[in-house]
């Protein structure tokens, strides 16, 4: 019987299972970054293999720096998969744990409504996160979708997902331009007497008992620079709503700036007193795109906190240019 030309003789079957074409969703990469999330392996390993020409790019030799464009053709060492697999059967998968809530998409970029107590991305003293959660919902697929900015654990709301290394590449390129328009609702404690009112820090890191903590100093050098305007929704004499837009992204910038200014977001035990709320009153409601499309969603608070009407774009708060921004803005 005569072979079926379809089928490839096994020689050419084991051949094609370790090479791959570079899919539209993760073209723009470095090749040693792709291989990094396709494969998950060790950085110099996968370095090695590149500059010993284990990997070929087109059929020949590559830096690991060249950037691969939709289409290119990967030829991976035949054992590389299975040292992959191998790694990942041996750590402890996470639970494919639902996703939160989509709030909209605009192209390959992604919005979802992040719960408070979910981190951003996993670290010590918790295995659950928004990230993890990507990985295991997406596992095998050509490109992870990622996270492009962060939210405190306990804070809640708008967290933007990039489902194309291009989307990530894109949106990393606004938050360091200031392009990203983020605003937050905050009860703190007290009643907040300024209106509205355009606050500069400068903030560092300082170790507190055994947790780290921000240090706000007003002091211009003394740290590095932290900006944010805020506005009163409501007012009285126990707690304030407040309207924030975010003009850096500091870690614990919100709750650092205010708790300096003697009124500390409800909830925050790091910054201010325990107990005074059911939790961290601090919700990211909107992120508005360089384009002008916004994501926008309202807290899911109770009373006496809860929040049942969107408030208007802050467009009287108006932007400020900062330095150094990370491009991962954090509350």
């Amino acid at each position: 019987m005569p072979e079926d030309p379809h089928v490839p003789p096994p020689a050419q079957a084991a051949e094609a299972s370790h090479i791959f074409t570079v899919q539209a969703v993760e073209s723009g990469q470095k090749l040693l970054q792709l291989l990094q999330r396709r494969l998950d392996l060790p950085q110099g390993l996968l370095h090695r293999w590149i500059r010993t020409g284990q990997v070929r790019l087109n059929g020949g030799r590559a830096k690991p720096f060249a950037i691969v464009a939709v289409g290119d053709m990967i030829r991976l060492p035949p054992f590389a998969q299975g040292m992959a697999g191998r790694k990942k059967a041996g750590g402890s998968a996470p639970a494919r744990a639902a996703l939160p809530p989509l709030v909209g998409r605009s192209g390959d970029i992604w919005a979802f409504n992040k719960p408070s107590g979910l981190p951003t991305q996993p670290g010590t003293g918790h295995e659950d996160s928004l990230a993890g959660r990507l990985a295991a919902f997406y596992a095998g697929q050509p490109y992870i979708p990622t996270p492009i900015h962060r939210l405190d654990k306990d804070t809640s709301g708008i967290l933007l997902v990039a489902g194309s290394f291009a989307a990530l590449s894109a949106m990393t390129s606004a938050l360091r331009r200031h392009e990203l328009r983020k605003e937050y609702l905050a009860w703190v404690a007290g009643c907040w007497p300024h209106g509205t009112q355009h606050l500069t820090h400068w903030l560092s890191k300082a170790c507190i008992g055994t947790g780290e903590r921000m240090r706000v100093s007003d002091v211009p050098g003394d740290g590095a620079e932290a900006s944010l305007t805020v506005r009163t929704l409501r007012s009285g004499a126990e707690r304030s709503l407040l309207l924030v837009r975010l003009h850096t992204g500091r870690t614990h910038q919100i709750r650092a700036q205010l708790a300096h200014m003697g009124h500390p977001v409800l909830g925050d035990g790091k910054y201010g007193p325990s107990g005074s709320a059911p939790r961290l009153m601090l919700h990211a409601l909107r992120v508005i795109l360089p384009d002008g499309e916004a994501f926008a969603c309202l807290p899911e608070w109770h009373e006496p906190f809860a929040v049942s009407d969107m408030p208007p774009l802050s467009e009287d708060m108006p932007a400020c240019a900062a330095s150094e921004d990370s491009g991962r803005e954090r509350s």
